[in-house]
């Protein structure tokens, strides 16, 4: 079982939004990336360029078809940080959830 760590650079809701997305795939398009969080080129890569500063992801520029194209992935830093960060947060929203054991005033 993975540690609970909250990590302030994946908490920020459009970089949680980022790293969910990659969890979920090996490798995802930057297009694919662009169109599902509703950003634009350059708040896309700049959201991806932080991340890849820290480790937590990786991304391949390659042609294709004679465009340049951009797909990222998660490293194992990243899914590592990812999934405490989810830990963390299930740890918080376990307790705020959690049944009082005082009677009712």
């Amino acid at each position: 079982m993975t540690e609970a760590r909250f990590d302030e650079l994946i908490h920020p809701s459009t970089r949680l939004s980022l790293v969910a997305t990659l969890a979920a795939a090996d490798w995802a398009e930057f297009a694919f990336l662009k169109d599902r969080l509703q950003l634009s080129d350059s708040a896309l890569s700049k959201q991806l360029t932080t991340l890849e500063e820290a480790g937590y992801v990786a991304t391949e520029r390659r042609l294709s078809g004679g465009r340049r194209k951009v797909r990222a992935r998660l490293t194992s830093t990243g899914r590592d940080a990812f999934n405490a960060h989810i830990e963390a947060l299930r740890a918080i929203v376990a307790d705020a959830v959690a049944p009082s054991r005082e009677p009712p005033a």
